[in-house]
């Protein structure tokens, strides 16, 4: 019976010792097999002690009352008398579920913890074979496997091995399992076992020594036919022993499983044979293999099987792993490497991923491997198959920061204690972070944090990830600063070979002249080096991010050499988040941009400004232009600051769609691409139309002050009028105009053509900003027709002469500068001619036709190919345009929608009236944004415009990356291309053509 207060008192004990459920921990203290010991203090203490008192004391009642009568005894005098014994077994039950599961099913098992001595404080390879000898079948080998595992979790929860010797005791214990898995299948099938030799090779986890507590072990299997053996028959026999070997570990019985085993490392994946000769292995790798398989070959490890054949394996392949960095595609390999793949990981889970996640291990374990395959070629001592041994090496060699790697020691040890101590609870694979308070509760105490244990826990993890997030780059690129710099005198730096090797690694094609600018930005004592020694790691990243980083890094520092002595310049790269990633991305992906850039350095200011990047409205735009016009003393004056405001406007653009194209770590890549073409052609046509304005402006003022002696309006047609220009486009325009009253009509044709000259020559002065080409042969007659003609000229022409082509051409016109109430008169004139009343009749349909399959067959440049040119070739901007614009011409008379100068409008239009379907309307639009963006990355990579892909691979690459496709992949760029264009020119055929 309670005595009255007795239970309140135990309640308070029992809380203030970590009981959750206070409650029930009374309850199960009262258990009859817990009679002896239950008042004991020891006990209390020692379950207030464990990650999850409620768990320990639910699992030690288990245990208890599994105990045969006469063992009973033993176990409860053992606990409360035996402190090791107490900790390893109550520290277990407080953490593993599944432990104490198998306790209670074998409650003879917890006495592989009773002994304390040396060999069994740090068991290795000897201690767990013996441990598993007398399993000769599946279950007891799993039985036996669990008894194993029991003490390394028993150690590992007492703090008796670090995170890294836990790992390597799990590693021991599987190979050990995979001999007696071996040795099972053997004596199951000894004929087999006669006929072949059979190596087993880790891999992974396994082979670098650093398990998990559950994760598949991967292998590879090498067999050779026994001596007098058929080969093909002994390799078969090697087969079924292998296959044998994977289903004693994997198969699920009444005991569970162990671990699924895991071939598909090997040569050609689950595709290629399970079991290769040496001879077979040595042939793929030198022939076929990808740089991954020579990383993933940087662990291999014989543990199983014939010694002699699996030495024979690791030495062979041995030299070729360390002479993987030479291969020819090694740089691309390996910046697609360093791209974490995070695609696959649900978005719910990406934050609270171990292993894949942001600064999680697999951030760690790349870059150390990456820096292996770089420099182990040449040293030796960097080859080791475990992360943090290697981490180490990397260090004491001069490869990492001394500091970095002892940053990234302690992150990567907490955060595989993290992922050991989660996998441990239930025995289950898995990388995720739980987000229940109680296991978050438990995973903290496990980890030693008592006070606040989940958000000390959620503090720790957060801090470790960022500092791996931080390190990651820092590991590549600080010690290359830290060799060209040499500001620490004694200590060990890269040499120059291995800092051009790690930067030839890294996409760097002249890692000498790459080296000197970095000695250039980075060497001395001043305030401006230093602010460059912490810029440049990140900023050499973003650099090998892109498809040329020998460019940005030299723009860079021409930049840096421009505006270095500025006050503010790397203190916005320092303190602005974006800015310093903005610049590279910009610098780095093509020439264009940094051009523009190069001419006013200041305009780097953009970067940094919120709002910095967003497009300037048109009227914005003309205000500042004719403002500075206004302020200037002469034309060549006024549009020299015109074209000021046009270079810094280009940069502003072409910054923006080059970041929205990349994507920052920030900001992911604009999706929508049709977005992306709309907002350049916006702002490249709202920008042209001022700068047209302005030269405008400028060539009246000078000759006539501030009144032209006739009206004059300047129509944009073609891309110019559609607001669709690109950044190498030229202003297709009309030149319209009306004497005033008074004024002779030669005067004022005079003063029409002396103005369009004078225009003409200040917009091609030449000067360090770009030109801009005012051409106006779509003009009534072409280059045959007079330059300019009055609005009843324009009237008496159309009324008795227009052609065809010559409507077409006006479905895109539109007043751009100038007298406005002209240029609206003109629209006026025009809209009959394209937009038909009763819609075009078959003869015009037929002319139309007939003018584009001449001009498919005449105006494609010799030796072009046709499925890869941008304007002319099949399935391109001329394809869409010109049957987007037949349906305007014969039905814009009775769908007001259509009546639209923009291409997309138009097509958008034509779908909502029914006019095409939807299917084909989105094919169209697919295929005509695609071909826009193609011509918009020429111009920003090459810096001059161009109507196909670049033959040069570099600019081929880069192409691509503003397309959205990562290194390597521009084959799969043109194949989706000509594939876009090809369902394009069916659709064409079938509304242009009326095939």
């Amino acid at each position: 019976m309670t005595v009255p207060g007795r239970r309140s008192s135990t309640f308070i004990r029992l809380l203030r010792s970590g009981f959750t459920d206070p409650s029930a921990a009374a309850r199960l203290l009262d258990a009859d097999a817990l009679a002896a010991v239950r008042t004991d203090p020891v006990l209390l203490d020692a379950l207030g002690a464990t990650a999850d008192p409620d768990l320990a004391l639910l699992g030690l009642v288990r245990l208890a009352e599994a105990q045969p009568a006469e063992q009973l005894p033993v176990l409860l005098d053992t606990l409360v008398s035996a402190k090791p014994l107490r900790d390893r077994l109550l520290g277990v039950l407080g953490a593993s579920e599944a432990l104490a599961d198998h306790l209670a099913r074998h409650p003879r098992d917890w006495q592989a913890l009773v002994t304390y001595e040396a060999a069994d404080l740090h068991p290795g390879l000897a201690e767990f074979e013996q441990g598993l000898a007398d399993a000769h079948d599946p279950v007891a080998l799993r039985v036996a496997y669990r008894r194993c595992l029991l003490s390394i979790a028993a150690r590992d929860v007492c703090g008796t091995t670090d995170v890294a010797q836990a790992a390597a005791e799990l590693a021991d214990l599987a190979t050990a399992t995979l001999r007696a898995a071996l040795r099972i299948a053997t004596a199951a099938a000894p004929e087999d076992a006669r006929q072949c030799r059979l190596a087993v090779i880790a891999m992974g986890k396994c082979g670098g020594n650093e398990l998990n507590y559950v994760s598949d072990v991967d292998v590879i299997f090498v067999g050779e036919a026994a001596d007098g053996t058929d080969e093909g028959k002994g390799i078969q026999a090697a087969t079924r022993l292998a296959s044998h070997l994977m289903r004693i570990c994997s198969e699920t019985t009444v005991e569970g499983t162990i671990w699924p085993v895991d071939a598909n490392l090997r040569p050609e994946g689950r595709n290629g044979p399970l079991v290769r000769t040496l001879s077979s292995h040595l042939a793929y790798y030198q022939r076929w293999a990808k740089t991954w398989e020579f990383q993933a070959l940087l662990k291999a490890r014989a543990v199983a099987g014939d010694e002699a054949l699996g030495a024979e394996y690791i030495a062979a392949i041995t030299p070729l792993v360390w002479q993987a960095a030479e291969r020819e595609n090694f740089v691309a390999d390996v910046q697609k490497m360093r791209r974490r793949v995070v695609d696959n990981i649900p978005a719910a889970q990406i934050d609270r991923e171990l292993k894949l996640g942001p600064g999680g291990l697999r951030d760690v374990e790349f870059a150390v491997q990456l820096l292996q395959l770089v420099h182990g070629r040449s040293d030796a001592t960097l080859r080791s198959g475990t992360t943090l041994d290697a981490l180490h090496a990397l260090a004491a060699g001069g490869y990492v920061g001394r500091a970095d790697a002892a940053q990234l020691n302690d992150a990567y040890r907490f955060l595989r204690s993290m992922e050991h101590r989660i996998q441990l609870y239930r025995l289950r694979r898995t990388h995720l972070v739980p987000e229940d308070e109680a296991d978050l509760r438990r995973l903290g105490r496990s980890l030693g944090l008592r006070t606040e244990p989940v958000a000390e826990l959620n503090k720790a993890w957060r801090r470790h990830a960022s500092a791996v997030r931080r390190l990651h780059e820092k590991l590549f690129y600080r010690p290359l600063l830290d060799a060209v710099a040499q500001l620490a005198p004694g200590e060990t730096r890269l040499s120059p070979r291995a800092a051009g090797q790690r930067l030839e690694a890294l996409g760097y094609a002249d890692p000498a002249s790459a080296l000197r600018h970095l000695e250039a930005l980075a060497s001395g004592v001043s305030r401006k080096a230093a602010i460059q020694r912490t810029l440049l790691p990140v900023m050499l990243g973003w650099f090998a991010d892109s498809a040329d980083p020998d460019a940005g890094l030299l723009n860079f520092r021409k930049v840096s050499d421009a505006l270095g002595k500025t006050p503010w310049y790397l203190r916005l790269l320092r303190d602005e988040g974006a800015a310093a990633e903005n610049l590279a991305r910009v610098l780095s992906a093509g020439r264009l941009a940094p051009d523009l850039l190069m001419r006013a350095p200041e305009a780097v200011a953009l970067l940094g400004d919120a709002g910095g990047l967003e497009p300037r409205t048109h009227e914005a735009l003309e205000q500042e232009v004719l403002a500075a016009v206004g302020r200037a003393e002469s034309g060549e004056a006024a549009v020299t600051a015109t074209r000021g405001v046009r270079r810094r406007e280009l940069f502003r653009t072409t910054a923006a769609d080059i970041i929205a194209s990349y994507g920052t770590e920030d900001s992911p890549a604009e999706e929508n691409p049709g977005a992306l073409v709309d907002r350049v052609g916006d702002a490249v046509s709202d920008l042209t139309a001022a700068t047209v304005a302005g030269a405008l402006r400028a060539a009246v003022r000078d000759h006539w002050g501030e009144t032209l002696p006739t009206r004059f309006a300047i129509i944009g047609v073609g891309r110019f009028g559609g607001h669709e220009l690109g950044y190498g486009s030229d202003a297709d325009v009309l030149f319209v105009h009306e004497p005033r009253e008074g004024v002779d009509e030669q005067e004022a044709a005079k003063a029409a053509q002396t103005v369009i000259a004078e225009m003409r020559r200040l917009l091609q002065l030449p000067t360090a900003d770009p030109p801009l080409l005012i051409d106006a042969d779509l003009r009534p007659e072409g280059r045959s027709g007079p330059l300019v003609r009055t609005l009843s000229s324009y009237a008496a022409y159309y009324r008795r002469w227009s052609m065809t082509w010559e409507s077409q051409a006006l479905l895109r016109a539109e007043p751009v500068a100038g007298d406005d109430d002209l240029g609206r008169r003109f629209i006026e004139l025009i809209d009959p001619l394209r937009y038909p009343v009763e819609g075009l009749g078959e003869d015009a349909v037929r002319e139309i036709r007939r003018l584009k399959a001449r001009m498919e067959s005449e105006r494609l440049p010799r030796g072009a190919d046709p499925t890869l040119h941008t304007k002319l070739g099949r399935g391109g901007l001329s394809d869409v345009e010109w049957t987007v614009q037949l349906i305007q011409m014969r039905h814009a008379w009775a769908e007001p929608g259509l009546r639209t100068t923009r291409t997309r409008q138009a097509l958008a239009a034509a779908h909502a009236a029914g006019l095409i379907p939807t299917e084909e309307a989105q094919v169209l639009d697919e295929a005509w944004v695609l071909a826009t963006r193609v011509r918009n990355a020429v111009m920003l990579v090459r810096g001059r415009a161009g109507d196909t892909f670049p033959a040069d691979a570099r600019e081929l690459a880069a192409v691509g990356r503003y397309l959205g496709y990562p290194e390597g992949r521009v084959g799969e760029m043109l194949d989706d291309y000509r594939r876009t264009t090809r369902r394009a020119r069916a659709v064409v055929d079938e509304l242009f053509y009326g095939a």
